[in-house]
């Protein structure tokens, strides 16, 4: 135990492993993002079975590994007597201790990848599929150098396990000097023969070369964390933005696809034609559509199943069935099935977190989905057009997290429409902005939707957002298609209780009718007077709250003593809640809501109860159910 400490005469070990490590770690390296990549897709019901075999050399003692691998590759296994035929054997070889590193190795590289993998926004390779990217270019250029900090700690994790791997060797590989002992084998068989500083050498050996990779790792990691907190932080100083056709719906969801798509199909060959049925947890989302040369705004609640009418058009999700038609081209049809891949439907997709490319400046992003058989110059012309017309001339060099939202999101309009797509499908883009912002990006897309010849579909669920850019409206409510068409007529004249709620209209009352041109408003308690007939499939009554009056006489038709109950104030106007007929018994006991100008309510504050409400009878909602 006194002997000097001293290098061992015989290094080998030393070379040995880092040799079998290293071309260990190349194996893993590859085949673990490979397995993982593919382990990403549904693998079906058999895809537990198969996690668990992949992981297994990580659960099981490596002498059961080493035990199952000479089984497999000795001289009486199926494997072995393979190799024996051309006269080869990986029994106590070094090419058995690197087979032993590989696949007790190989574990921790698929988890890390995998892991790594499945970190990445699913919406960044959706668009990437819609910018007409193939499966090889989308892992290329987006799912590997975003999963790359993963993946570079997987390797260095498998580089460790292969450098340390003992058991599995032992059995396979043996532990001959100078051909298959490595380090974890020399500290092993020195400490059994008492050579104590031997041992001590080549532990102390192992250790500095796993530290020092796992080192360089970290500093990697945290030098990249502090490069983009730079970025982020150019951001913060970033200067401010400055910027500033027919449609017809079929009557209803059909009964049945043969009704709607007769074969042989008559398609089109301008505009989008859809039938679509798709389950859903909630609803099926069943709906039948055609419109063409226009921009479509398809207004919903939360779940009405707008955002995924959308992604089956894209081709990110498929209808249970249906048919899609655009321009003439079937997109989607499951009865011959046909169902043309995201990247080849010509059809542009700005999403509601823009999906960006983070690991690609404003330029690449914008360039990504143009034709390859573009050259280096005409690329760098349209993205220079496409700057232009975003005003965002010089920030071609930047990357996403240097840009505020407002640039952020001109940046994937640009992209979508940079490859001249058929269609334009737009969901919710301005979600994520602030008021006064909205208000700029909402003129800078009309501006260019106007200079857009192909078909554009607008989601949203703000109203006045819609109308403005929209010339056409398609309501969805659960999955269903519940108005359509101009979208004066829909908000003028809504035909029923749904449509009116989803446009805005905030009085609504049931109605008992008492003579063809009499109700009892029940929830409002009173009585209206209707010019027209009221038809008896209407079930109730509505009012929007800018269309009810204030007036100091009840002399017209329809005008009722109100009492204020309280009041919601906005920067221009007042927000009243009134109660017709008597005095509020409590906050909540109130009929109507009305809006009026802060100069009409500095009027009202001072007259005394009860205020006369006057409804138009010109602007009642007579609303089927």
């Amino acid at each position: 135990m006194n002997e000097p400490f001293l290098i061992p005469p015989d290094l080998s070990p030393l070379w040995i492993s880092l040799k079998v490590s290293l071309l260990a770690t190349v194996f893993t390296f590859f085949v673990g993002i490979a397995v993982a990549y593919w382990m990403l897709g549904d693998r079906g019901t058999g895809k537990s079975l198969l996690e668990g075999i992949f992981i297994s050399p990580l659960i099981l003692p490596p002498t059961v590994v080493g035990f199952l691998l000479l089984l497999l590759l000795g001289k009486n296994g199926p494997l072995g007597q393979l190799l024996l035929s051309f006269d080869l054997s990986v029994v106590f070889t070094w090419y058995g201790a690197v087979i032993t590193a590989t696949v007790v190795s190989f574990p921790l590289m698929y988890r890390t990848a995998l892991g790594a993998f499945e970190q990445v926004d699913h919406h960044l390779l959706a668009v990437a599929r819609t910018l007409g990217a193939s499966e090889w270019t989308i892992f290329r250029r987006l799912m590997l150098p975003l999963a790359w900090p993963g993946v570079v700690a997987g390797t260095m994790l498998a580089f460790a396990r292969a450098l340390g791997e003992f058991g599995a060797t032992l059995m396979l590989a043996g532990n001959i000097p100078g051909q298959t002992q490595t380090i974890p084998m020399a500290i092993y068989f020195a400490v059994e023969a008492g050579a104590m500083n031997e041992a001590w050498f080549w532990a102390i050996a192992m250790m500095l070369i796993s530290l020092s990779g796992i080192t360089a790792v970290s500093f990697w990691q945290e030098r990249r964390q502090k490069q983009q907190n730079k970025q982020q932080n150019k951001q913060r100083i970033a200067p401010r933005d400055s910027t500033a056709r027919v449609y017809r719906l079929f009557p209803g969801a059909p009964a049945s696809y043969a009704e709607v798509f007769p074969q042989p199909v008559a398609a089109p060959q301008s505009g989008l034609v859809v039938n679509l049925q798709k389950r859903l947890a909630a609803f099926d989302l069943d709906l039948a559509l055609s419109t063409a040369e226009s921009t479509l705004g398809i207004l919903g609640e939360s779940g009405a199943g707008k955002s995924m009418l959308l992604r089956c058009i894209a081709g990110i999700e498929a209808p249970t069935q249906g048919q899609i038609v655009l321009n003439g081209r079937v997109l989607f049809d499951s009865a011959r099935g046909i169902n043309v891949p995201s990247r080849d439907r010509r059809i542009g997709f700005l999403m509601q977190n823009y999906a960006l490319f983070p690991t690609m400046t404003v330029a690449q992003n914008i360039a990504f989905g143009l034709p390859k058989s573009l050259s280096a110059g005409e690329v760098k012309q349209r993205v220079q057009a496409q700057l232009e017309a975003i005003q965002l001339q010089g920030y071609g060099d930047r990357y996403p997290s240097q840009l505020s939202g407002g640039q952020q999101q001109r940046v994937a309009l640009a992209r979508a429409i940079a490859s001249e797509p058929d269609a334009l499908l737009l969901d919710e883009p301005f979600s994520a902005l602030d008021t006064q912002l909205r208000s700029e990006l909402e003129k800078q897309l009309t501006k260019t939707l106007s200079n857009y010849q192909g078909l554009t579909l607008f989601v949203s669920h703000n109203l006045g957002e819609a109308y403005r850019i929209c010339q056409n409206l398609l309501v969805l409510s659960a999955g269903a298609v519940v108005a359509s068409g101009q979208k004066k007529a829909i908000f003028e004249r809504p035909s029923n209780l749904t449509v009116a709620q989803l446009t805005g209209c905030k009085n609504v009352s049931r109605i008992q009718p008492m003579t063809p041109h009499a109700v009892q408003a029940l929830d409002w308690n009173c009585t209206l007077i209707s010019l027209e007939p009221i038809s008896s499939t209407q079930t109730h009554v509505g009012i929007r709250a800018h269309h009810i009056t204030l007036v100091e006489t009840p002399a017209s038709l329809n005008t009722f003593p109100a009492w204020l109950v309280w009041t919601s104030e906005m920067p221009y106007c007042m927000t009243l809640y009134l109660k017709l007929g008597a005095p509020p018994t409590d906050p909540n006991d109130y009929h109507l809501q009305t809006e009026v100008d802060q100069k009409e309510w500095e009027g009202l504050t001072d007259r005394p109860f009860p205020w006369f409400v006057s409804l138009d009878s010109s602007r009642l909602l007579w609303l089927d159910p």
